[in-house]
């Protein structure tokens, strides 16, 4: 739970921590590291049934953060000859038959063209299903290890959404083709590459990026799974769940500390060239993504540039990491969903916006 006295010192933070909970999740931890030193707090509950709040140095699976992490290491190889970042794919993944024109940049940049494997949302609203990602047939699922080579071959089994650089669109395929690339290029697995590249020098002992782990490490908050069997709606614990579903994808699991750590030491240049960062953290439409993270602009009155990539688990969990330009100001968080019918579609946006500007804006 929160210590008395750092609440006292920054309540606006707690109370946007509350806010979450108010919106209908079961629990969040956040921490900030700025100026003034760090701040951590929690509001909600590690469990349902429970009065006790989620532990401020908690393990949960952090989703999509894994993939900021995975551009770093093939900007790494970029930076040291391996391979170009608009250079063709293709020849060094020889068996996959990859269309000629997909770069590194595309990969990591959503802007490949290549079919999401945990399913195709149109614009049309047609829907094209993948491997399970989401409901009944996750729940049942979610213990399945997978191979990064078979997720890509089932990608590429399905027409491509558009040609190479044609247009954006987030799909996971991108990231698992990148580890592929990591292993080829780097000559060993993808979990080596960021064990020596980044975990390691980073000292990042709570962070697990391969593999088919299913089990949390203690201390962590249970993150539960609302879904629709028949007419009946049912609420599942999903705390296990298998790594290896979303490789240099999703496939992460984390504390707050470490992710604050891993962000402050990319965006304060300890893991790139300067060129490179830029590169990075260049935007393009239509959502300023840049190459494995996104770019906010929060205008001036509150904090100016930001970066981030957020992430979350197909079930019962997310992750929030942020910093500024430099790297001096991080803002990290876990959350649990409960048993509540929310849409975090809807009350997600509003309670992030509204952490985001207080940490940001310097009022706190």
């Amino acid at each position: 739970m929160t210590d008395p006295i750092a609440a006292q010192d920054r309540p606006e933070l707690q109370k946007a921590v509350e806010a979450f909970v108010d919106a209908g999740f079961a629990g969040l931890q956040l921490r900030v590291r700025d100026d003034r030193g760090e701040w951590v707090g929690s509001a909600g509950v590690r469990a349902l049934g429970e009065t006790a709040g989620p532990s401020t140095d908690g393990h949960f699976w952090a989703g999509s953060v894994a993939k900021t992490f995975t551009a770093t290491v093939v900007l790494q190889l970029v930076a040291e000859g391996k391979i170009g970042l608009d250079a063709p794919v293709a020849g060094h993944l020889p068996g996959f038959a990859l269309d000629e024109r997909i770069t590194p940049r595309m990969l990591l940049q959503h802007t490949s063209g290549l079919f999401n494997y945990t399913g195709e949302y149109y614009p049309d609203g047609t829907f094209a299903p993948g491997i399970p990602a989401t409901g009944k047939e996750w729940v049942e699922t979610r213990l399945h290890t997978y191979r990064a080579e078979e997720l890509v071959r089932l990608a590429l089994a399905e027409p491509a959404r558009f040609a190479p650089g044609a247009d954006w669109s987030y799909s996971n395929t991108n990231y698992t083709v990148a580890a592929l690339l990591i292993e080829r290029l780097d000559g060993g697995s993808y979990g080596d590459a960021l064990d020596r590249r980044i975990l390691g020098p980073l000292g990042l002992r709570d962070t697990v990026l391969a593999g088919d782990v299913t089990d949390l490490p203690e201390p962590h908050a249970i993150g539960y799974c609302r879904y629709q069997d028949g007419d009946e709606w049912k609420v599942v614990d999903v705390s296990r769940q298998n790594l290896s579903m979303l490789p240099a994808a999703g496939g992460a699991i984390s504390t707050t500390a470490d992710l604050a750590t891993f962000f402050a030491a990319l965006n304060g240049g300890r893991l790139l060239p300067a060129p490179l960062l830029a590169e990075m953290r260049r935007p393009s439409e239509p959502i300023g993504y840049g190459l494995g993270v996104f770019a906010q602009d929060l205008g001036p009155e509150a904090g100016g540039i930001v970066y981030h990539h957020n992430g979350g688990a197909p079930g019962g969990y997310g992750a929030l990491m942020y910093s500024t330009p430099d790297g001096s100001r991080t803002m990290t968080a876990g959350l649990t969903t409960g048993d509540a019918a929310i849409d975090p579609a809807e009350v997600f946006p509003p309670a992030l916006d509204a952490l985001v500007r207080k940490v940001f804006s310097g009022e706190h």
